[in-house]
């Protein structure tokens, strides 16, 4: 019998996060691992009207062709992908693996090349997206592999899962919609607003915020969701960052990320634990030394790190920051093949000084 969480999370991803109209074409990815949910996606997309077009994904395959591709293997782009970027009016992509550390031995430069082969694709849809011309949402189907990852067994790892994305309610979507209005207070705070100054004992670093906005973030895109976003002012940002939880990317644990700012770049960066892959995500392109997010995590439901970045960014009394590209609607200019969050535990201290004046200490907001 199909797990009851499972429709839940289904429907609140149809008519919440993208709310699916009639005619609309509905592009649905997904690792072969993830078919459960995938499957209770793809009905609801088809009782909401739309025309859905269901891509399997195999992780297996997928890494064979980074390992063995020519360089114009890895810079050919499918003209399928150009269609749904361009064309698409929804996008939902279901994440799942079996294996987390599948892509470890891949060649990280060979990743990156075929990363910025999808720039411009990826330009195009984050602008459709600001936009509003393209509704996107993506999850994760928790499989044994994250389970493990999360030093949980995989009934305690479902529980935790539906329990991040309210699935485990019987009305999902109202909880989404109060978090909302809890967390637009401190966006509304923050207009206008123009410096930052974050402070702990592995931080030390200011930031322009002056002309852009701050996201609310309730599981209209990232489910769970659970933040509050902006871009800072690209060359806004000085001193220093120690990330207290791994920052994970393509299945590589990078520990102990210490990153040095200069006029918003990165001078310098050092990691305990593939330090090489670090440096060379950092060069993938400019903008990947520039920040393109910076966020303050307000899921209080979420207290443990999981290795999943998903659902470490939103862990409530957190910040993260991601080096690469930057979301337009934030007013981020910051173009970048990589989109990459790392994150900085406040709840046993640090504070964030806005103008002068506390606003958030000891992993909670001052107000």
């Amino acid at each position: 019998m199909t797990d009851p969480r499972l429709g839940r999370l289904a429907r609140t991803l149809v008519e919440y996060s993208v709310a699916v109209q009639p005619g609309e074409t509905v592009v649905l990815t997904g690792e072969i691992s993830g078919l459960p949910l995938i499957r209770e996606t793809y009905k609801e997309v088809v009782r909401a009207g739309g025309h859905c077009l269901p891509m399997l994904i195999d992780e297996t395959m997928s890494n064979t062709f980074l390992r063995l591709a020519s360089d114009e293997q890895l810079d050919w782009v499918s003209p399928l992908e150009e269609w749904m970027a361009k064309e698409a009016k929804v996008l939902i992509a279901i994440r799942s693996t079996n294996n987390t550390r599948a892509a470890t031995n891949i060649d990280p430069k060979r990743a990156a090349r075929r990363a910025r082969s999808r720039n411009e694709l990826n330009k195009i849809r984050f602008m459709r997206s600001a936009s509003g011309d393209q509704r996107w949402t993506l999850t994760q189907f928790p499989t044994e592999a994250y389970a493990q990852e999360a030093d949980m067994s995989l009934e305690e790892f479902e529980d935790f899962v539906y329990k991040a994305c309210f699935a485990d309610q019987p009305d999902p979507v109202a909880l989404w919609r109060k978090l909302g209005e809890e967390q637009q207070k401190y966006v509304d705070w923050l207009k206008g607003k123009r410096h930052v100054h974050l402070r702990s004992a592995n931080a030390d670093l200011t930031l322009s915020i002056e002309g852009r906005t701050f996201v609310n973030s309730t599981a209209t895109h990232n489910m769970p969701s659970g933040e509050i976003f902006t871009g800072p002012v690209e060359d806004s940002v000085n001193g220093w960052v120690r990330f207290t939880f791994p920052a994970i990317r393509e299945g590589r644990v990078v520990e102990g990320v210490e990153l040095r700012f200069e006029r918003g770049r990165v001078v310098s960066a050092k990691a305990a634990k593939n330090e090489d892959y670090l440096l060379a995500q950092l060069d993938t392109d400019a903008g990947a030394r520039y920040l393109g997010e910076f966020a303050i995590g307000t899921n209080f439901g979420i207290q443990r790190f999981t290795g999943n970045i998903l659902f470490d960014e939103k862990i409530g009394g957190t910040v993260h920051m991601a080096l690469g590209r930057g979301y337009p609607e934030t007013g981020s200019r910051n173009e970048s093949a990589i989109h990459w969050d790392m994150i900085c535990d406040l709840r046993q201290g640090g504070e964030i000084i806005v103008d002068g004046e506390v606003f958030y200490r000891d992993g909670k907001f001052a107000f």
